[in-house]
């Protein structure tokens, strides 16, 4: 959270072209429920928001393999399971939020050539 708040106070108030807080909105998702939307909805009143809010999204088995192939060592709620309850909650808030879900499951190049397709429109 004192990161957060460390990260509004550094850089809402500068005139940049891109300002990107990962996973400040979205990591309320591994808190339990209730609380990741209370979580939510606390932080997304205090950062920076813009029509460009991407939500990359990769199922639990893309992503654990990727995580593996990064580490050496996985942490409490890199295991499938956890994975799988992290993203429901995570697509629920992206959906009720308005944000662009991108899969992610592809390569990278395409990826990134869908999220410069929707930041044209």
């Amino acid at each position: 959270m004192l990161d957060v708040i460390r990260s509004i106070f550094l850089y809402s108030w500068r005139s940049e072209d891109y300002i990107i807080f990962v996973r400040y909105l979205m990591g309320t998702a591994y808190l339990p429920a209730p609380l990741h939307k209370i979580a939510y909805y606390f932080f997304a009143f205090l950062v920076p928001k813009t029509d460009f809010m991407f939500f990359l999204d990769v199922n639990p088995q893309e992503a654990a393999t990727r995580i593996y192939r990064s580490r050496q060592k996985q942490e409490m709620f890199e295991a499938i399971d956890e994975l799988k309850k992290v993203r429901i909650k995570a697509l629920s808030l992206a959906y009720s939020n308005d944000w662009k879900i991108i899969n992610s499951n592809k390569p990278a190049i395409e990826v990134s050539t869908k999220i410069k397709q929707l930041a044209a429109l």
